[in-house]
């Protein structure tokens, strides 16, 4: 490379951008030399242009094009080696890096068959799915996810004081869904099997970020991976739906009939082992689907603003109001937590450092749409609770999440016009989202342990 002023400086730039480049798990070392070299020799040109060795480093990357643009650029030119990726595990560049997706194969191989115990388990005191469908429901998730939680705590080398406090908390969840005498129609079981699951897995969330936990960065990687897992997941259901029909039918057209065995074995066994394989294809294999992120986004983003404006326009029209029966409140929650849903995931996929453009205002939209119904939610939730049918743990609930979604929504709205505006950086946003996660927890937390003896186990 042609010397030039401040060798030890540039040295340091290309060091950070190597480093930068190497976190795509598209781009072998290989790969990154290759490109490094293309990198130098444009600096190289540029200095000898007259430009300083700053100035040429700054220009060459920006000519190179964006991290993004290069790994699909390699992985269009090494798709033998991209197959490889989604079917085999290890990295044939790195012997160190395979030898890692083999232990980490092999844990989460071990973490699943944990699953397949926590599972089955109940079976040896004599609980069954048919006769005890309340206490299933309120454990579910304690049987498998404290095994994705385990999985990711060791593919993060969590201390062990980290891995004491994930201890604590899944146990407080099992003291929590198991230790009020509730009635199988009790609204508190309902609202527990609900909550519980957010609460424990915003405990996969802190077993994912580990010792980073402060890194507004890392927390909005756990979202990234968050959406990932439900589409691995999904996916996998998908799957076992089909596999379980096939069975059926096939032994059924023989005379046997192996509806207990997927009753009691294939499907319950699976979902706890897809919990914890869908965290292990996201870990493995995040590099390759990792660009479904905006896809989505931007698909379905116009469809929910203009269904939420169609709502709203509907509501003004008829002057009818909202609903807030238990099922139209899990129905309106769950409109705004999809909303709420977009808005991160995009975020999770979003260039940091692009402008805004026409898409930052469709999701302006979308959020003051969701803001507006939220309100008129609150305000039937408040009067039926002041009125004469008072209040239950699933009004409380509504109520709580609902305040909760409405002070996000509000300042995510205001910093999305500040940012179109110019006027907030967009990380601000992204700070904003990732530092919110906290509260989720706590009130699901507060619903699961204070609810059912606030409201006399009702």
């Amino acid at each position: 490379m042609t010397a030039h002023d401040g060798p030890e400086q540039v040295e340091a730039q290309f060091a950070q951008w190597r480093q930068y480049v190497l976190r795509r798990r598209e781009l072998q070392p290989s790969d990154a030399d290759e490109l490094e070299d293309h990198l130098r020799g444009s600096v190289d040109e540029l200095v000898a242009a007259g430009l300083s060795p700053d100035e040429a480093f700054l220009v060459a990357v920006k000519r190179m094009g964006s991290l993004d643009d290069i790994s699909r650029e390699f992985a269009r030119e090494h798709s033998e080696r991209l197959w490889k990726q989604l079917v085999l595990t290890g990295d044939s560049g790195s012997p160190i890096a395979g030898a890692r997706s083999r232990r980490d194969l092999w844990v989460m191989f071990g973490c699943a068959a944990g699953a397949v115990v926590s599972v089955k388990a109940p079976a040896l005191f004599g609980l069954s799915f048919d006769d005890d469908g309340s206490f299933y429901a309120r454990n579910a998730t304690l049987f498998a996810l404290p095994w994705l939680a385990a999985f990711l705590a060791w593919r993060r080398q969590a201390r062990p004081v980290m891995i004491a406090v994930l201890v604590a908390l899944f146990a407080l969840g099992a003291v929590a869904a198991n230790a009020y005498p509730l009635a199988d129609d009790s609204q508190s079981v309902v609202v527990s099997s609900v909550h519980l699951p957010i609460a424990l897995w915003l405990v996969v969330g802190l077993a994912y970020v580990a010792d980073d936990w402060r890194s507004s960065r890392r927390r909005m990687d756990f979202i990234r991976f968050t959406g990932e897992w439900f589409i691995y997941f999904v996916l996998m259901a998908l799957g076992g739906g089909v596999l379980a029909a096939f069975l059926f039918n096939t032994f059924a057209a023989i005379g046997i009939v192996p509806e207990a065995f997927i009753s009691q074995w294939l499907l319950p066994c699976g979902a706890a082992v897809a919990v914890v394989v869908a965290g292990w294809l996201v870990e493995a294999k995040q590099s390759v689907v990792e660009n479904i992120a905006p896809v989505l986004t931007r698909l379905f983003t116009p469809l929910f603003t203009a269904a939420l404006l169609a709502f709203l326009v509907a509501v003004v029209w008829t002057s009818h109001g909202i609903e807030v029966e238990r099922e139209a409140l899990i129905l309106f929650d769950l409109l705004l937590v999809v909303v709420l849903g977009l808005l991160l995931y995009s975020l999770s996929a979003r260039d940091p450092l692009a402008p805004p453009g026409p898409f930052d205002k469709l999701q302006l939209a979308l959020v003051v749409s969701a803001l507006a119904i939220d309100v008129l939610v609150l305000l039937e939730i408040t009067g039926r609770i002041t009125d004469e049918y008072g209040g239950t743990p699933n009004r409380a609930a509504a109520l709580g999440e609902n305040v909760i979604l409405l002070v996000n929504l509000a300042w995510s709205a205001w910093l999305l016009l500040a940012f179109i505006r110019r006027r907030t950086p967009f990380a601000a946003l992204e700070r904003w989202q990732t530092g919110y996660l906290p509260v989720y927890a706590a009130w699901a937390w507060i619903v699961v342990l204070v609810f059912p003896p606030l409201f006399s186990y009702a």
